[in-house]
């Protein structure tokens, strides 16, 4: 399932304009140069979750799942694991992805 996070501090006001969130593609380029993985895809799911709460309204830039095989995983746990991805894409984040679902292939 999707990890949700919290939304960064002052993100939307009430009333302003709805700016839409990163991309998978941004996402994905972000991963490969910061994990080099042997296998990567990154799917923008946020349509699938109009209405939920992190929502935009715009139907993409909120909720992402990656898939994803990398060698830095080697030796690491399940949680470390993930917080790699994590840190990666920290900035996306701090800029509106409101969950994150990672599979570790």
């Amino acid at each position: 399932g999707f990890l949700h996070l919290p939304a960064p501090e002052g993100r939307r006001q009430q009333g302003q304009a709805v700016t839409a969130g990163p991309t998978a593609a941004a996402i994905e380029q972000r991963l490969r140069d910061r994990l080099t993985p042997s296998a990567l895809e990154v799917l923008d799911e946020s349509a699938d979750h109009a209405g939920h709460a992190g929502a935009n309204g715009t139907g993409f830039g909120t909720h992402f799942r990656v898939r994803i095989a990398s060698a830095q995983f080697d030796g690491r746990s399940r949680v470390q694991r993930h917080r790699l991805v994590y840190d990666a894409l920290q900035d996306f984040i701090d800029r509106g992805v409101h969950a994150l679902a990672i599979e570790i292939l």
